[in-house]
């Protein structure tokens, strides 16, 4: 393998590779994008850069060619720096080309110019996504199509086609307008009707409403009033189960305790936000005592006393 491998197999881990004598390559991780001009879209990457100060060794590279070719590290490094030096000779003539990483050159000022590859994406998270590239969407406009109407002129009756007018005709419109009339006052009368139905309902139910309004309900033997005195049971000492982050993982202990026949129950939260939950809780210290180190012989040596009024 070369070095430009082994670079590159670095990269897809770590966020800085330096390589001793010549400069660093740092990525910095940029989301998923769009070109609007060309509609190509882009997954997110690592964008690769190059400083050419970070030139201290740090071990990172060395270490894994020493690893991956079995050899020991002072080689490694050596390997390193012979490579380097090739990589420096071929600057003073040309453009350097690193496989998968880049390309190097010169200015007139002595300063290394880099243009990285983006031939490989160095983000482990973007695995197998792909640049795409989507037509654009064309969007037909349509445009309304105003038709002309010609205006066409009236014919009027003269006095000849009025006598040739036949007479079941002028019947038949006789008819037709008799009939519109007693359809038109037909449906006035329902519609009468119907209004005095609506406006008599509404009358009797306000008359109903006003009768239950004014009822009055008496009772001959009325019972005599009950008043209940009821004491909250608060206990001071509590045999500590465990105390959770997660309520539900509280509820689990509670069932399980339950189950083997401790009466146990959920104190709340403490100022940690932990939810205690106890095997049991006494108001006599010695009870709570004995039945805490019984619990931590038989049960668990975790179990701990919480003195509180619960």
């Amino acid at each position: 393998m070369t070095l430009a491998t082994y670079i590159s197999d670095l990269l897809y881990r770590y966020e800085c590779v330096i390589v001793p004598n010549f400069g660093g390559f740092v990525t910095n991780e940029i989301s998923a994008k769009v070109n609007h001009f060309t509609h190509t879209f882009y997954a997110p990457s690592k964008q690769l850069t190059f400083n050419a100060n970070l030139q201290n060794n740090d071990g990172l590279l060395a270490n894994y060619i020493a690893s991956s070719e079995n050899i020991s590290y002072s080689k490694a490094l050596d390997n390193i720096y012979k490579e380097v030096e090739s990589w420096e000779n071929i600057l003073k003539n040309e453009a350097l080309s690193i496989e998968n990483i880049g390309t190097f050159s010169i200015n007139s000022n002595g300063n290394y110019i880099f243009e990285p590859a983006n031939t490989i994406n160095y983000l482990t998270s973007s695995f197998g996504l792909n640049n795409y590239n989507s037509p654009a969407i064309k969007r037909i406009e349509y445009k309304q199509k105003v038709k002309q109407l010609e205006t066409i002129a009236p014919v009027l009756p003269t006095k000849e086609s009025t006598r040739k007018t036949p007479a079941f005709i002028k019947y038949a419109a006789s008819a037709a307008i008799l009939f519109a009339l007693g359809t038109l006052g037909w449906n006035e009368y329902q519609k009468t009707e119907y209004n005095n139905l609506v406006a008599e309902s509404e009358q009797q139910q306000q008359q109903v409403e006003k009768t239950i309004q004014e009822a009055t309900f008496v009772i001959a033997n009325p019972l005599p009033a009950i008043t209940l005195n009821v004491t909250k049971q608060t206990y001071n000492y509590h045999i500590i189960a465990g105390a959770f982050r997660e309520p539900l993982n509280a509820e689990k202990k509670l069932n399980e305790l339950v189950e083997k026949g401790y009466n146990a129950k959920i104190l709340g939260v403490n100022k940690w936000n932990l939810t205690q939950v106890s095997y049991a809780s006494s108001n006599s210290k010695n009870e709570a005592i004995n039945t805490l180190n019984n619990i931590k012989r038989t049960i668990s040596k975790d179990a701990w006393l919480l003195v509180k009024e619960y």
